[in-house]
């Protein structure tokens, strides 16, 4: 056996047993990454003191790059919510709609809230205002549920600040703004697409939604809303998520634009650290307004209380990403690939695949994000693609459908008082779908820049 091909293995056996250590000892996905990348440093041959301390270099230049933007953009949407405004985006969306297409709403509104919230949050928001509008539309429930997962999904998958799309660019190479505006297009476009699916779907079958077999006796209870808030506007509400978006696409134009003569001051009011610091203190501004200083500050410090996980996943997702690279697995991966293929539609199709492998395995979505990113990152430069095409693949594979090991089913099962059936309906398989018309729209996508460059 050739030493690449050894390399190769090497991977794959540490890769399975990072799962297994998720899967079977329920050991904490960092704890496991990190096992795995000292085990992968041993049978690669580097010594045990290499190995540490690549991972060591893997797990701080990752959070050197990602620590503080996660950090402001978990406080940015924790503020966002506390303080009305989320609420306020939702209901104003799905007001701007006509009736017949409020389901449509409920999906964008879905996809603006989860930039800067999380699923979880989002979906609660959301849920109340789509039970009100069931009746008035004569639609079911699953039409609802259906919406929201889809745009929240999407949006959570594709569009920085969330972990997995933030860690894109640092992974890859490439700046944040490609990742933002790769992400919201090709997001947006699809979720009204998948919506239009599902919703054929659940108005044409009699068979897939059955109302005595998906929905549980139990009523869901939604949480009442806080009324001694001064909720802010519209306008002012979109201000936290608008102002970083803004300040990150003026640096990716005018680094397109002008090149190596970008003034530094462009340079630094796009980088992320900076556009996320900007937004959460607007995102503080807007919430001591509304809220009062000491219940702003309370929501900071309480919305940091999640942060801990998200930082050590991220950290042991960078300190694998450095033992592939350390190791030389990184250039056996590279080489095999390009050994078997220059085809750049099955590198695609490959990312992909790798996402959606680990991602039933796992049922994590920013595990297997940053997993199989950090995989494919070795072919990019290897095939004449821009690397964002092929990060949108793999976190397209990410966003395949789990069950009882991804927490966003139970999360959409249970709060919206369905039966494990009804969960199945109205979160895995729109996400099954969602994901396949990704990989769609980036193969037709390749296939333009194929015909173009």
């Amino acid at each position: 056996m050739s030493h690449s091909a050894w390399l190769f293995c090497a991977l794959i056996i540490s890769m399975v047993v990072i799962l297994f250590l998720i899967l079977k000892v329920k050991l904490n996905a960092a704890i496991a990454l990190v096992l795995g990348s000292i085990l992968m440093g041993i049978l690669s041959g580097i010594t045990t003191l290499e190995t540490i301390e690549g991972i060591n270099v893997g797990f701080g230049n990752m959070l050197k790059g990602m620590g503080l933007p996660i950090g402001f953009g978990i406080i940015l949407g924790e503020l966002v919510s506390a303080s009305g405004g989320a609420k306020i985006i939702a209901d104003r969306i799905v007001q701007a709609f006509p009736k017949n297409k409020a389901i449509y709403a409920i999906g964008l509104a879905a996809f603006v809230l989860a930039i800067p919230v999380y699923f979880d949050v989002t979906f609660v928001i959301l849920i109340p205002i789509g039970m009100a509008l069931m009746k008035e539309i004569n639609k079911s429930i699953a039409h609802v549920v259906g919406a929201i997962t889809i745009g929240a999904a999407a949006a959570h998958t594709m569009v920085p600040p969330t972990p997995a799309p933030l860690a894109a660019g640092e992974i890859f190479g490439f700046d944040t703004g490609i990742m933002i505006a790769f992400g919201a297009v090709i997001g947006l476009v699809g979720v009204f697409i998948v919506i239009k699916i599902y919703t054929m779907i659940l108005d044409k079958s009699e068979k897939f939604w059955k109302p005595e077999k998906d929905i549980a006796t139990e009523t869901v209870t939604i949480k009442e809303e806080q009324k001694d808030i001064k909720k802010p506007s519209f306008v002012v509400a979109m201000l936290p998520i608008a102002v970083p978006i803004i300040m990150i696409i003026i640096n990716t134009v005018a680094n397109s634009v002008l090149g190596d003569a970008e003034p530094e001051v462009f340079k630094f009011i796009g980088d992320k650290t900076t556009a996320l610091l900007a937004g959460a203190i607007v995102a503080y501004m807007i919430a001591v307004r509304s809220m009062g200083q000491k219940a702003a500050e309370k929501a900071a410090t309480d919305s940091l209380s999640s942060a801990g996980i998200v930082f050590l996943i991220t950290g042991a997702g960078g300190a694998f990403s450095n033992i592939i690279t350390v190791t030389g697995v990184s250039d056996a991966i590279s080489d095999i690939v390009s050994g078997l293929t220059t085809n750049v539609f099955v590198v695609i199709i490959l990312a992909y695949l790798v996402g959606l492998l680990i991602k039933q395995v796992t049922g994590s979505g920013t595990v297997s994000a940053i997993t199989s990113m950090t995989i494919m990152s070795s072919v990019a430069p290897a095939v004449a693609l821009p690397p964002v095409f092929i990060a949108m693949a793999c976190l397209s594979g990410t966003l395949f459908g789990a069950t009882v090991n991804d927490s966003g089913f139970w999360i959409v099962t249970n709060m919206s008082g369905l039966e494990f059936t009804g969960g199945v309906k109205t979160y895995t398989i729109p996400e099954m779908i969602e994901s396949v018309i990704y990989l769609a729209i980036m193969l037709i996508i390749t296939a333009g820049y194929v015909m173009i460059f």
